[in-house]
């Protein structure tokens, strides 16, 4: 909604009604300092706080998974070659026929 059209209507509705005895001295002029202290929403600044945020965290997740994978000792295969692993899983129906 914008500010300047919410304020004229707040003072028309505030100038309708005749301020009684408990309305504090100058309350109106308190009221619009905090509207025009308060200015308005920047969506773009939002979006790009949160997006580093999330760049962040995503580098952090990274950085602390590329860790795990070097220094974890299960990763050290003795098995063999994964390809003569390959071959030989293939050609093991082959042999079994002749």
């Amino acid at each position: 909604m914008n500010l300047v059209e919410l304020q004229t209507k707040l003072i028309a509705a505030a100038r309708t009604d005749v301020p009684g005895e408990q309305v504090p001295y100058a309350f109106e002029k308190r009221v619009k300092a905090l509207l025009a202290e308060r200015g308005a929403r920047d969506n773009l600044a939002l979006w790009v706080g949160g997006l580093w945020r999330a760049a962040v965290s995503c580098v952090a997740i990274t950085l602390l998974f590329g860790a795990w994978a070097v220094l974890n000792p299960t990763t050290a295969s003795t098995t063999g070659d994964l390809s003569q692993n390959f071959e030989s899983t293939l050609l093991a129906s082959v042999d079994q026929s002749d």
